[in-house]
């Protein structure tokens, strides 16, 4: 590994770090498994499905959007964690704090992430004047993934970009 390479991991280590063990508080613990379920499966498909189905226009079509971009982001996440298979942070440090939750699959990048990045995108789009609370809610399902161990924060940031980029996208070949 090149000095760069060493620093950087160096770096990510130290920050994965302060955010899974030194920041760990009870009510923290509580919060960040609550919230880190907003990216998941369920709650992104049951959002965009609501919103698509029961939303006047034009809130319908921008949950069309919303569930376009999950669609297309979750099919790139998968071929991307085929081809880079990142050890989970939990398998490499077993100090590590988890909840327990075990997962199977590989690290890069976050699906949480990509998912809750990727839905949020098309209404940050449209309705600017929210854009602030959807980002923050977004960042935290970010950050909730590295409180709890399971991602790196360049998982993160590589699944926020990913995200935001195919809602972007999707926001443009669609309208």
């Amino acid at each position: 590994m090149s000095r760069l390479a060493i620093w950087f991991h160096h770096k990510e280590w130290r920050l994965f770090h302060f955010i899974n063990a030194s920041c760990h508080h009870k009510s923290l613990n509580y919060f960040f498994s609550m919230i880190t379920h907003l990216g998941g499966a369920t709650a992104t498909i049951s959002i965009t499905l609501f919103i698509s189905l029961f939303f006047p226009a034009p809130g319908k079509y921008w949950g069309i959007q919303s569930m376009i971009a999950l669609t297309i982001s979750h099919i790139i996440v998968v071929m991307i964690k085929r081809r880079y298979r990142r050890q989970r942070p939990y398998i490499i440090y077993p100090e590590t704090k988890t909840p327990g939750q075990i997962l199977t699959d590989h690290s890069f990048p976050s699906g949480h992430t990509t998912a809750i990045f990727s839905i949020v995108t098309p209404f940050m789009y449209y309705m600017p004047s929210i854009a602030v609370y959807l980002f923050l809610i977004a960042c935290l399902v970010g950050l909730s993934r590295i409180y709890i161990g399971l991602h790196y924060p360049t998982d993160v940031i590589a699944g926020a970009l990913l995200g935001s980029l195919v809602g972007l996208t999707t926001v443009y070949f669609t309208i």
